[in-house]
């Protein structure tokens, strides 16, 4: 899942004031009028990712590459079981095992 900060609300980079704050600023001659400082600081939010945040983007953006589901493979080794023709080579099987593990290895070395 990835995150898209690039549509955050500027506004929260305004400047908050406690009332100890607010009373130790300048006061202008309309007691009114909202109290304004002399100069303000801006802060900006930021954002850094975790090495595993970013081991999760990489893996997502990995996996969204990768083929979809052959849905009808699937049901045809569903009926092949199902039916008693479906045969497992167990040297196939092991072999795929492994290079399963390969790629998982591949994505956590991302």
């Amino acid at each position: 899942m990835a995150i898209d900060f690039s549509k955050l609300n500027s506004a929260s980079n305004t400047q908050v004031y406690s009332k100890s704050q607010q009373a130790a600023l300048p006061q202008t001659g309309n007691a009114n009028a909202p109290v304004q400082p002399q100069a303000t600081t801006v802060h900006t939010d930021s954002v850094k990712l975790t090495p595993q945040a970013q081991q999760l983007q990489g893996a997502s953006a990995k996996m969204a590459g990768s083929p979809d589901i052959d849905q009808k493979k699937i049901d045809q080794i569903k009926l092949a079981i199902s039916e008693g023709r479906y045969k497992i080579d167990p040297e196939r099987l092991a072999a795929n095992i492994v290079k399963f593990e390969k790629q998982m290895q591949d994505f956590n070395d991302y």
